[in-house]
């Protein structure tokens, strides 16, 4: 039988030089191949490549790709579009730009079960939320006739896998499906997508610069570098004795939960203080509810009595499933939500009454990194007029001072000196997010809170900026609240966790005691969820598909 996805000597150029050259690879049927590199390395495009969704001026200048035996590099429009969801699934590296923001989450999961003839307009709406829930999203009815941007990204990364599923197609190409996911959930659906491949012989193409995952799911790796592959082979055979340098570079730059913890460091005064905070969200009309709501719509409590303290010079770190209340809690401490009910005092201020000036000093002095580069970058500004924006507005330095510190923060986070003439749509995922790091380290903040500032970066650019904040915050004696669901990297940089679920801090201390002596059992499930410890896939095929 041939592979359900060959793909033979692919060159894609933007016009600017090869992107991708001389790539090729196979997926057998029911085979988990993992495509894993830095951000830039050709993962994607390759991806987009196979699918017919090249972005801008992308195109593929020679090599071929085959589905099911028929080549479809060269397909019409009309083709591809049959193909697309119902037999080849995707799912989007990004969900913010993925899902339509005036049209409801469950419609959205509707819509392509009508599209290909699955579902009518009635029995639709029972299975999206059929399929919400088989993704793992917490209360479906109630989260289907919400918006995307009502939606933690975690959530919305749920969503998209959903629709990737849904029509239960030959081949998945999952592009960093999981680096939006929190441990458990992501356990929960690597798990789903392994039931599906048992049940249906369902193939997946897996993007991901998560080694641990690759390590648990994937039968075979294909590990690229600049544009090309530079190592194939089983999954078991490539991490245990890797041949080429850059592999093994990539394992060594993995986060594990067998690195040292950082050194203790004594406590110090607070700078920022949560007390007893509680956020309430009202949803309107349940358009999408199996019951009868007679209130015509629900409340969703997404923070319940919640208080921590950020010190300074000190990580604070907030652990837990997506949609426990991480980020609004967060948004809450640095005055860009307001409470239902608590207080919040940063540096002895009460944030929720500041107004004016002194609002506008609290946004000097704090400053965030969002869990997505790519909403929160403008797509018409380049990169130094990205990083430079917050200086002009505070009125920090001349003109030529400020390049200087484009230039100097360019360089701290890893990227060249000519990609401050980019605009974000020509940088990677990992890249837009190291702009955005850079961006919030101008004004030199006391405070900077990082939402998943890691998730969309290959292991050896985390490492490096994990290092960079390290750095800073010993010269600088920054303080910092990290929100990540990535816990190898929270024992790394942490001094203290804080643990949610479901709104509530349900356990709070020392980084080494909640790691190594946990007290309650969600904690616990949590450190075992942890990818990179579970046992290789049990069905490694013995060819090696790649050439």
């Amino acid at each position: 039988m041939s592979p359900i996805l060959e793909v033979e000597n692919l060159q894609v150029d933007y016009g600017n030089g090869a992107a991708v050259r001389g790539v090729s690879l196979t997926v057998e049927r029911g085979e988990v191949v993992a495509v894993v590199g830095e951000s830039g390395s050709g993962k994607s495009t390759t991806a987009h490549a196979i699918i017919g969704l090249l972005p801008g001026a992308g195109r593929i200048t020679s090599g071929e790709v085959r589905f099911d035996g028929k080549r479809i590099d060269d397909a019409s429009e009309k083709v591809l579009d049959r193909l697309r969801g119902a037999h080849i699934g995707l799912v989007p590296q990004d969900p913010t730009t993925s899902l339509n923001p005036v049209i409801r989450v469950g419609e959205q999961v509707a819509e392509v079960l009508r599209v290909h003839g699955l579902a009518t307009k009635r029995s639709a709406k029972l299975e999206a939320i059929r399929i919400l829930t088989e993704a793992g999203i917490d209360n479906p009815e109630v989260r289907a006739q919400q918006y995307p941007q009502d939606l933690s990204g975690g959530q919305r990364q749920r969503v998209l896998i959903g629709i990737a599923l849904a029509c239960t197609p030959e081949l998945v190409i999952a592009d960093e499906p999981t680096s939006a996911l929190d441990v458990t959930v992501q356990r929960r659906i690597l798990d789903h997508l392994d039931a599906r491949i048992a049940e249906t012989g369902t193939a997946v193409l897996l993007i991901t610069h998560d080694l641990g995952v690759a390590a648990d799911r994937a039968d075979r790796l294909v590990v690229m570098s600049k544009g090309e592959i530079v190592e194939t082979g089983r999954t078991s055979e490539v991490l245990a004795n890797p041949k080429h340098e850059y592999t093994r570079s990539l394992l060594a730059a993995a986060p594990s939960l067998g690195t040292a913890l950082r050194p203790a460091r004594p406590s110090t005064t607070p700078i920022l203080t949560a007390t007893e905070v509680s956020k309430t969200f009202r949803i309107g009309r349940q358009e999408w509810s199996l019951r009868n709501d007679p209130k015509g719509g629900v409340h969703l409590d997404a923070v319940k009595a919640a208080s921590l303290t950020v010190e300074r010079g000190r990580t604070l770190s907030l652990v837990g499933e997506s949609g426990s209340g991480k980020s609004t809690l967060a948004r809450i401490t640095i005055g860009l939500e307001k409470p239902t009910s608590g207080r919040v005092e940063f540096d002895g201020t009460e944030v929720t009454g500041l107004r004016g000036s002194r609002l506008r000093d609290l946004r000097r002095r704090v400053q965030i990194v969002y869990q997505n580069p790519y909403a929160s970058l403008n797509p018409k500004l380049t990169v130094e007029q990205i990083i430079e924006e917050p200086l002009d507005a505070f009125k920090v330095g001349t003109s030529a001072e400020r390049s200087a510190r484009t230039a100097e923060l360019l360089n701290r986070v890893a990227l060249p000196a000519d990609y401050s003439r980019r605009k974000p749509a020509e940088l990677s995922g990992g890249q837009r997010q190291r702009v955005a790091i850079a961006r919030a380290l101008a004004l030199r903040p006391d405070l900077v809170v990082l939402d998943e500032p890691v998730s969309a970066l290959d292991v050896s650019v985390q490492a490096q900026i994990l290092d960079l904040l390290d750095e800073l915050q010993t010269g600088l004696d920054l303080s910092y609240l990290f929100i990540s669901h990535d816990l190898a990297v929270v024992r790394q940089i942490s001094d203290t966790v804080a643990v949610m679920q479901s709104g509530t801090i349900v356990e709070y201390g020392p980084t080494a005691q909640i790691f190594d002596s946990p007290q309650r059992e969600y904690t616990r499930e949590l450190l075992a969820a942890i990818p990179g410890n579970s046992r290789p896939r049990s069905h490694d095929k013995e060819t090696a598909g790649a050439r």
